[in-house]
């Protein structure tokens, strides 16, 4: 049967289409196994989801995006240009069919089926970035000294402590404290008066993610890896016995294998090799502002969907979940939207003086679970789909994938994720 036949002699030229996280995380740990990696990227390292987001390590609550609460949130909600997660009105035949099936995998009996699909790659996170540190990547990880999900009440922070609860019961372990918002402000003064209620979250970690990523660009490239960016895949073809990859500047090369890690963009390659999961923009924003007291760690504000996180002596607030095109430009309303959530609950933040505003956009499925492993291809992988955990899962997903790429054999942890499912 196409795509179940073990590889019989390991791969020696391995193209990676795709620069971001996923894509040089598994460039890295092929090279780790002795194979030649040529990296291509249409416009850059880091410049899809990569650069902007959070750069939390957090798989103690790492989880399906599809669960009840959605349903709960109501459609007149997600229709509101302010709301945290934003359909636009106008939705195309493809956005329907991917929110049919989010809807359909929001139940309690969907979630923890793939939350027990997360749970070993969960175990496992950051031993890749382990790997990563001691193979000699400069950017380093931070510890979470500190780790606030910050409420304005006691109502408010039931919701995460029912899913937290739930998280345990699925077999994850998360160490977490419930405080008060006194106690909560004695461990992280840039709290305001308005948190009324809080949870901490042990055993986290954090990185500047674009500065991270380009780290570990330039390890791949140190290693003896080809980093070609501006170039634009088009096509790929398995010819029996290579794969031959062609771009829209010039002619095609052929390798013994091929990566498809390009994120959002995932199913424009991946479709002819039996790939049909839509893969949809959940389009997130982020900017960097001062405040007068940096954080020791993340502050999730989880009522308002707001993430945010100290890089260097700024902070970083990230947010919305927006379905809608990824070629679509910012819209400043959205940036707004997320500095208006969040100035109630921040003390001296200036949320006005904004820099490095940004928008990317994470690859969603509407089962919440990553594409990870052959196509009917056995030399053509996918590497995507990792909707919000592409940072934290990207350094394991890399080394289970070259795994399987030059042994033939399909690791346990990625038996649920497979691309043809």
């Amino acid at each position: 049967m196409p795509g179940t036949e073990s590889v019989k002699h390991a791969p020696q030229h391995v193209a990676v289409i795709g620069a971001g996280m996923v894509g040089l995380a598994t460039a890295w740990f092929l090279q780790e196994r002795g194979v030649q990696v040529t990296v291509l990227d249409r416009s850059g390292v880091a410049a899809g989801a990569s650069w902007g987001n959070a750069g939390w390590l957090t798989p103690g609550i790492t989880t399906p995006l599809p669960e009840p609460a959605v349903l709960r949130y109501g459609l007149r909600a997600v229709l509101s240009p302010s709301s945290p997660v934003y359909v636009p009105p106008r939705a195309d035949a493809r956005l329907l069919r991917f929110l049919t099936g989010f809807a359909r995998h929001s139940t309690a009996a969907r979630w923890q089926t793939a939350m027990r699909a997360y749970i070993p790659m969960n175990r496992r996170a950051f031993e890749g970035f382990d790997a990563l540190t001691d193979g000699g990547v400069t950017s380093q990880t931070n510890e979470a000294k500190s780790f606030i999900a910050a409420y304005r009440t006691e109502a408010e922070r039931s919701v995460l402590l029912d899913e937290l609860r739930h998280i345990h019961a699925a077999g994850q372990e998360i160490e977490y404290d419930v405080l008060t918002g006194a106690e909560a402000r004695e461990v992280e003064p840039s709290l305001s008066d308005q948190v009324g209620a809080a949870i901490r979250l042990y055993g986290q970690r954090f990185i500047n993610p674009g500065q991270y990523v380009h780290a570990l660009a330039d390890a791949v490239h140190a290693r003896g890896a080809s980093l070609v960016t501006g170039a634009d895949v088009v096509d790929v073809h398995d010819e029996g016995t290579g794969v031959r990859v062609v771009t829209a500047a010039g002619p095609a090369d052929r390798y013994d294998a091929v990566v498809l890690a390009t994120g959002t963009w995932l199913g424009a390659l991946a479709r002819r090799f039996g790939v049909r999961t839509v893969v949809q923009a959940g389009r997130g924003y982020s900017f960097s502002i001062a405040i007068d007291h940096v954080p020791a760690g993340p502050v999730y504000f989880p009522a308002q969907r707001v993430a945010c996180t100290p890089l260097g002596d700024r902070l970083r607030v990230a947010g919305m979940m927006e379905f809608r095109s990824a070629e679509a430009p910012l819209d400043r309303w959205r940036i707004s939207a997320i500095a208006e959530a969040a100035r109630p609950l921040l003390r001296g933040a200036d949320l006005d003086a904004r820099i490095d505003e940004w928008v990317g956009s994470r690859p969603c499925t509407p089962d919440g679970l990553p594409l990870i492993g052959h196509t009917r291809s056995p030399r053509v992988f996918a590497a995507g789909g990792h909707g919000m955990w592409g940072i934290t899962l990207g350094p394991i997903t890399g080394k289970l994938l070259a795994e399987q790429i030059t042994t033939g054999h399909q690791p346990a942890e990625l038996r649920p994720f497979g691309p043809l499912r």
